[in-house]
């Protein structure tokens, strides 16, 4: 029978091998990132969820967010937010692409 002792190590040893798996995932996301003065972030509104972690991240003060009603039959919603890209304040960074969650930003050429 297993004991507890064994279980905890074996859950720890499955932790570290999942973080390492997906550290390299998000390694190997980052270097095809394009960026640079070359690129410039956009927003898929479609995919945005208004959670401000963009904002956050650029050290550019080159996005901003705006309202926008809610596209739902089922939900009465006044306002939605969603982020907007300042092309110019833009320096193409990445760090706002990184940061999503929803992986709503996507870096495009100037």
């Amino acid at each position: 029978m297993t004991e507890i002792p064994d279980l905890l190590a074996r859950r720890t040893a499955e932790q570290k091998r999942i973080r390492m798996l997906l550290d390299s995932m998000r390694a190997e996301e980052e270097a095809k990132l394009k960026g640079g003065e070359d690129a410039v972030a956009w927003v898929k509104e479609e995919l945005c969820i208004g959670c401000d972690q963009c904002t956050i991240v650029c050290d550019d003060d080159a996005i901003e967010l705006y309202d926008t009603p809610l596209a739902s039959p089922i939900m009465d919603v006044d306002v939605n937010r969603k982020a907007r890209i300042l092309r110019d304040e833009c320096t193409g960074c990445r760090l706002c692409a990184l940061g999503c969650p929803t992986d709503a930003i996507i870096m495009i050429d100037r």
